[in-house]
């Protein structure tokens, strides 16, 4: 039995996968305490823990930590005279017209920056050794009184070579064996010395948050049988095993998302579809990516509260528009849906639980895509006189009535939606109607063919209980694990031969730590290499073609090159400028093979029933068709409702939706 866990910020969701039969729990996260609402949802699917043989887990805890900066207290040890790099942070102004702006707070005062007398070149030269007596002397006895459960250590140079980094951490670690220590070198050997030391200083402030949340985890999964493979998922998409996740906590950052895009793609790759934007509408947030050739795109660097992270992650743009984001009214006297949201306590008001909001769920409540008997197949019910009562304040604000107003909301809610799919799609080169939608999340298959119509997207893939597949993301993601190393070379014949020899380097270093994590296997690589015009501040990411590794030379490169750059920027690069490579790439991935099934709840044909729909300013009448009821190639014309047990798609006017053999809910514009 495969199982995935994925906690998400209103509810914790679980699939089990064994031979062809799926188990699907939804329950309420316990924000305060993740773990417990994980184990509550094994113990309400009613598993025996003892026949699990993978479990996988993503949640929010490490992004959380960072959010509400409730990390460990950290200390920062940087090269002398480097003391306050954390705080100079890049010589730039994101609002530059705010009188009042500040750079990001980064997570440690500068009470607790130290500094190591060393000094290394760029070329990995040795300018300065580590004075260790210093080190014994002042550094050792600070950390001692400073309480700390974590050090961060980014030397100057240190991508380049290490030596410093690793004896300054060994003779921490000798003299202060319980301090948590991360060095720069294992989480970014990368140059740009403040994005470096950002990635590690945030990776040592959640690694021991990490580790005692998955402690704890592991203690009740003992103590209730459990004795299989427990995985983590990663913001790149593959996962890892869970004491492996303690040397790198920052990949942990955007696990939820990433699975759920690593789920959307191997569910939508059953029917043919790899070209995707994936939107996952969750209960506080709406994740979009876009997939070329059933791959997500990946980005080498992301933020979190403006602070760099310098880590690979698939790459999602986020929004506040999900299902419990907040319809309120700006200094202005303008409409606006998010980014606050009402979360999963107390929650929209129709969940009953104290929440006087007005939030997208209960919009949907008030113009009847929701139905309050129906919400999780009927397992939760909902007040619908409280989802009315909510936007009645912002009815009488704008003089509307309480549908109008509710309807108002979901279009804005739309919009934002459109904005974050514009945002990976036509700002970056690619024209969304050359993709098919894969909706999934609570809220996404209710909103996905307004935003389809918006997008002129033709094709809209629903997947089989689309409301858990970030939990299914996660029995059905490879083990993969990145390497990279910052290496300025003017590209020439002597800079590719070297490109290959540090290539096959990196491979053997990732199959070292593959071996150590007992995850045996055949590894499938990938290899980029960073390159850009010498005299450019940015790189544009060059995938090297596998079959092209032994015979790599300097016209291939510059012609990948030219074709990287033009995709990029939409204009030619002209190479008879001198072009380098500065970082060099690699991927390994061990695939799981042939990922599990995800079917619904086949049950007893049902004959649709007729129910009535708040739709632009009247109410409608339409179809209403249960998800788990319907047959293949079924076929169901719009307007109409179909209700699942943990989502509800809808298929407005001009929109034709069938069940395929994948039993994904194919919906198409009408001829």
């Amino acid at each position: 039995m495969r199982v995935g866990v994925e906690v998400g910020g209103t509810f914790t969701d679980l699939v089990a996968v064994e031979d062809g039969k799926v188990i699907v729990t939804k329950v309420q996260s316990t924000p305060r305490s993740p773990d417990v609402g994980a184990f509550a949802a094994l113990t309400a699917s009613g598993i025996d823990l003892a026949g699990i043989e993978d479990l996988g887990h993503g949640s929010t805890v490490a992004t959380n930590a960072v959010l509400e900066r409730k990390g460990a207290p950290v200390a920062f040890v940087a090269t002398a005279g480097f003391r306050d790099l954390l705080f100079m942070q890049r010589h730039d102004r994101r609002n530059i017209y705010d009188l009042f702006y500040a750079k990001p707070a980064p997570p440690v005062r500068r009470k607790d920056c130290f500094e190591a007398v060393e000094r290394m070149r760029a070329d990995g030269a040795i300018e300065t050794a580590l004075d260790e007596a210093a080190v014994r002397s002042a550094l050792i006895p600070a950390l001692q009184a400073g309480g700390y459960r974590a050090v961060a250590i980014c030397l100057l140079n240190a991508y380049a070579n290490p030596v410093h980094e690793k004896r300054l951490a060994a003779l921490i670690t000798e003299a202060l064996p319980d301090l948590l220590v991360t060095c720069s070198h294992q989480v970014a050997r990368e140059f740009r010395e403040f994005e470096r030391a950002s990635t590690t200083v945030l990776s040592a402030y959640v690694q021991p948050v990490i580790d005692g949340y998955l402690l704890r985890f592991e203690n009740k999964l003992a103590e209730a049988g459990f004795s299989g493979r427990f995985t983590v998922m990663q913001s790149n998409g593959g996962r890892l095993p869970a004491e492996a996740m303690r040397q790198s906590a920052i990949t942990a950052l955007y696990s939820g998302p990433a699975a759920g895009v690593v789920g959307a793609t191997r569910q939508a790759a059953r029917s043919g579809f790899k070209d995707l934007i994936t939107f996952d509408m969750g209960g506080t947030s709406t994740d979009v990516c876009l997939v070329q050739d059933g791959r997500p795109s990946l980005a080498s660097e992301s933020e979190i509260d403006g602070l760099p992270i310098r880590t690979p992650v698939l790459d999602i743009v986020s929004v506040g528009a999900g299902g419990g984001s907040i319809a309120w009214v700006d200094d202005g006297g303008m409409l606006r849906v998010g980014p606050q949201s009402a979360g999963a306590d107390p929650g929209p008001a129709c969940y009953g639980r104290g929440g006087t909001s007005a939030t997208t769920t209960d919009a949907h409540v008030v113009t009847g895509t929701i139905r309050p008997a129906a919400f999780l197949g009927g397992r939760m019910r909902l007040d619908d006189t409280a989802a009315h009562k909510a936007f009645e304040p912002l009815a009488q604000r704008f003089g509307l009535g309480v549908e109008q107003a509710a309807s108002s909301a979901l279009q804005l809610a739309d919009a934002n939606i459109v904005r974050a799919i514009q945002l990976v799609s036509t700002e970056r080169g690619r024209d969304p109607r050359d993709y098919a939608l894969v909706p999934f999340g609570g809220a996404g298959p209710l909103h996905a063919a307004r935003i389809a119509e918006e997008l002129g997207i033709a094709t809209i893939v629903v997947p089989p209980n689309a409301g858990v597949i970030s939990a299914y993301g996660l029995v059905a993601s490879d083990y993969t694990k990145f390497d990279a190393v910052t290496r300025k070379m003017k590209l020439d014949e002597q800079a590719a031969h070297e490109a290959a020899r540090l290539f096959a380097e990196m491979r053997a270093r990732l199959a070292a730590q593959f071996a150590d994590m007992k995850l045996p296997g055949d590894l499938v690589y990938t290899h980029t290499l960073d390159m850009r015009f010498v005299g450019q501040a940015f790189e544009v990411a060059v995938e090297i073609p596998a079959d092209r590794l032994e015979a790599l030379d300097a016209g291939y490169i510059s012609e990948l090159f030219a074709e990287a750059h033009h995709r990029t920027f939409l204009h030619g690069a002209t190479l008879d400028r001198p072009v380098e490579i500065v970082t060099l790439r690699v991927g390994a991935t061990l695939p799981i093979g042939l990922p599990p099934r995800l079917d619904r709840e086949a049950l007893a044909t049902k004959p649709p029933e007729r129910t009535r729909i708040f739709h632009g300013e009247q109410w409608i009448e339409c179809a209403r068709h249960t998800a788990e009821a319907l047959t293949k190639d079924e076929r169901i014309e719009g307007p109409a409702v179909v209700e699942g047990h943990t989502a509800t798609t809808w298929v407005p006017a001009g929109w034709i939706a069938t069940l395929d053999a994948a039993d994904n809910l194919i919906l198409r514009r009408a001829a």
